[in-house]
């Protein structure tokens, strides 16, 4: 089996990669990523030789380039979008031509080779914030972020192509992911790299803004089981149910570097910061058998410890250095 996987140089894709190519010795990938900011072929150094994996520099929004590679998969797994929210506060534009132009191009690229599956990747912050108890694949859509928006708009896009043409689309869902890899403007990162260097920790309002984290090699087993077992036109909710405040997140990462609570800085809050993110990932368990298995503060204590013992990866990130090496990867078309 030959997979498609967009977006696979940055945090969530590589990840991915590295799993599929460990677990299915007998498939290929082929990373189609445009290198943006987020996007760091150092996430996937290791496997640059590797026989049964090919990088290939382009734009999900340019059919001319979408097309050919489609035409040598089977399957599309879709982890390219822009993901930060600030960002999309600051100009929603590149938000929409990612997430939902780039959406329909790659949805009409798997229909026209006939693509035995469609993974769209997607976010719980598209059904909003919710005070209390959960929310399920029926909850109604309520995003408030330009982010979650785009979002919300290539789930129900990615979802027509299964209800209009039969393409066999499956969407997910994910709650807040952490882990190696993941681009330091990204909270959890963000605070371990602050602290380390003894550098203020800065906090939205009062702190208390409650996600539920998902190890990100856990979300890599969900998605394989929904790539493996998940039904043609379902949407899957995945969650780690490690539910806790920032403020809880931030103390935890003090507290193991040896850090005074003194660095942490409450700052303005961004516009429509929903409060709380929670999703039932019963219908994933009980269908494809999937669970977490790494509890929320092991996880965070991994990805410490990796931030801790990786500081060439993310110098290299600050500094830009990675990004002078993108001149001399060519993009297709």
């Amino acid at each position: 089996m030959n997979v498609l996987v967009t977006g696979g140089a940055g945090f969530i894709g590589s990840n991915f990669v590295r799993h599929f190519l460990q677990t299915h010795p007998n498939d290929r990938v082929i990373n189609l990523d445009l290198l943006t900011y987020a996007g760091n072929l150092d996430n996937l150094s290791d496997l640059s030789a590797h026989p049964r994996y090919q990088f290939v520099r382009g734009d999900i929004t340019d059919a001319s380039q979408v097309d050919p590679l489609a035409a040598l998969a089977s399957v599309t797994i879709h982890f390219a979008a822009e993901s930060h929210v600030d960002r999309s506060i600051t100009d929603a534009w590149p938000f929409v031509r990612t997430n939902v132009c780039g959406t329909d191009v790659l949805l009409a690229a798997a229909r026209r080779h006939g693509h035995e599956r469609f993974i769209h990747i997607s976010t719980d912050e598209v059904y909003g914030s919710r005070e209390a108890g959960y929310f399920d694949e029926a909850s109604p859509l309520s995003p408030t972020s330009p982010y979650a928006a785009s979002k919300a708009a290539s789930d129900l896009l990615a979802l027509s192509y299964y209800k209009t043409h039969g393409l066999p689309v499956v969407v997910t869902r994910c709650t807040n992911n952490y882990g190696p890899y993941q681009f330091p403007e990204k909270m959890i990162p963000l605070m371990i790299l602050s602290a380390i260097d003894s550098q203020p920790l800065p906090v939205y309002g009062d702190g208390l803004y409650i996600r539920d984290w998902l190890f990100v090699h856990d979300h890599c087993t969900a998605i394989d089981r929904v790539l493996s077992a998940g039904r043609p036109g379902e949407i899957y909710n995945i969650g780690g149910q490690g539910n806790v405040t920032n403020l809880e997140v931030v103390r935890l990462i003090l507290k193991w570097l040896d850090r005074p609570e003194s660095l942490i800085r409450h700052v303005k809050d961004r516009p429509g910061h929903d409060r709380r993110y929670a999703v039932n990932p019963d219908k994933i368990g009980h269908e494809l058998g999937w669970r977490p298995t790494v509890d929320f503060e092991a996880g965070l204590r991994t990805t410490l410890d990796w931030y801790r013992d990786n500081s060439g990866w993310w110098k290299n990130v600050a500094s830009g250095e990675y990004r002078n090496r993108y001149e001399q990867v060519e993009t297709i078309g």
